[in-house]
């Protein structure tokens, strides 16, 4: 068996509100018989409000629906919980454009605060001439003289080992020279100089420690990683 849905229309909906219109118009001018006596105060709060406790078989349903002095009440409570409910909504809305306001306000103070950290940041330009420099690539032996980096922002410019490929580069600060411990690192296009290849990253080591690194390149074309040693004063 198929069950289907059918929503009201909204002339239905005009519909059953005429017909709830017409008969509080009937019971208001006294032209109905209400039957039993009138129920409470807080019952016809209830209903008014459209308690879920409360079941349409309650003789007291009947006798609110069809007594003028009950349904008077009953009109009153419903307009004061349409009150209620408006107010509610417009704190709500108001409740939620505060805190939209204070999370807008506080992500743009944050974001003020760091491009003013970062216009304060002075970046230091430094240059590593690795042309004729030995390399290690995995445990191969190697050495880099009397080459230092500064606990900074820096702008790093390698000139690469002879022979380099062109290409995309990656530049790395490592811990060891098997790439553990990254401590800095940005990548940039090759750019080419007369015979030699170079490449130009900035590096942020501000939170390095002094000691003894790696400086590590590797061709982003075909991942071959070369480390230097370095240190960082």
């Amino acid at each position: 068996m198929r069950l289907s849905w059918i929503w009201p229309s909204r002339a239905e909906d005009r519909f059953e509100s005429w017909l709830l219109q017409s008969h509080e118009e009937r019971v208001l001018a006294g032209e109905t018989t209400p039957v039993g006596p009138c129920p409470d105060e807080s019952f016809l709060r209830d209903l008014a409000r459209r308690a879920k406790w409360i079941a349409l078989s309650d003789p007291r349903v009947s006798h609110a629906a069809n007594c003028p002095k009950c349904m008077t009440r009953l009109l009153i409570f419903r307009q004061r919980n349409r009150s209620r409910q408006r107010k509610l909504a417009l704190t709500t809305a108001v409740a939620i454009c505060i805190v939209i306001a204070a999370v807008v306000i506080t992500v743009t103070r944050q974001g003020m605060h760091r491009r003013l950290q970062s216009a304060d940041v002075a970046i230091v330009p430094e240059t590593v001439n690795l042309w004729d420099a030995g390399t290690i690539r995995s445990s191969e032996p190697g050495s880099l003289q009397s080459v230092s980096l500064p606990v900074a922002v820096i702008r790093i410019t390698i000139v690469l080992p002879r022979f380099s490929p062109q290409g995309q580069y990656s530049v790395a600060i490592t811990q060891d020279r098997n790439g553990n411990g990254v401590i800095a690192q940005g990548s940039a296009q090759a750019t080419t100089n007369g015979d030699h290849e170079s490449v130009s990253v900035e590096l942020d080591l501000r939170a390095a420690k002094a000691g003894a690194y790696f400086l590590a390149t590797t061709h982003e074309q075909d991942q071959a990683s070369y480390y230097y040693p370095l240190q960082i004063k």
